[in-house]
């Protein structure tokens, strides 16, 4: 299994330069469908309930005081991604890659979806910071139900 550096490095390699948060993002909804998709989890690092959306620290402690990443920024081995995971992250670069980081921001924050859940859970005011894990059962039910009604607002 790759890890979110690798799944991030790919997704540079592919669609780069980009905002952190962007990648972020593109990374977030990678693992979301590859849950689906694959019913497996993309990598084990966790994404936690950041006052801007889902956020991997992992991935985060790499970009950290960058805006702007550009290939190479992120240190990571694309190779070590399965052939389904490098699919599942094509289709989202298809679908989501013209989005605006500040769109994808938005997409992820939907009433009752995972990142809300865990804001709830972690009792967290809007702009709050929060480390709250987002849980894979809370992303593979609200990954499901967009799959199957083909629609990120729910």
């Amino acid at each position: 299994m790759g890890t979110v550096h690798d799944a991030a490095a790919y997704i540079m390699d592919k669609a780069g330069p980009m905002s952190a948060m962007k990648l972020q993002k593109l990374c977030y909804f990678a693992y979301g469908y590859h849950l689906v998709w694959e019913d497996e989890k993309m990598f084990d690092q966790p994404f936690e309930a950041w006052a801007n959306g889902p956020v991997s620290p992992d991935l985060y402690s790499q970009h950290r005081r960058m805006y702007t990443l550009n290939k190479g920024d992120i240190v990571g081995d694309p190779t070590k991604l399965s052939s389904g995971q490098r699919e599942s992250i094509n289709i989202v670069l298809e679908t989501f890659d013209g989005f605006t980081a500040h769109q994808l921001s938005e997409m992820s924050h939907y009433a009752d979806g995972p990142w809300d859940l865990a804001r709830r859970r972690a009792g967290a005011a809007a702009m709050e910071r929060s480390n709250e894990e987002l849980s894979d059962t809370d992303i593979f039910e609200y990954f499901s139900r967009v799959v199957s009604t083909g629609t990120e607002d729910d």
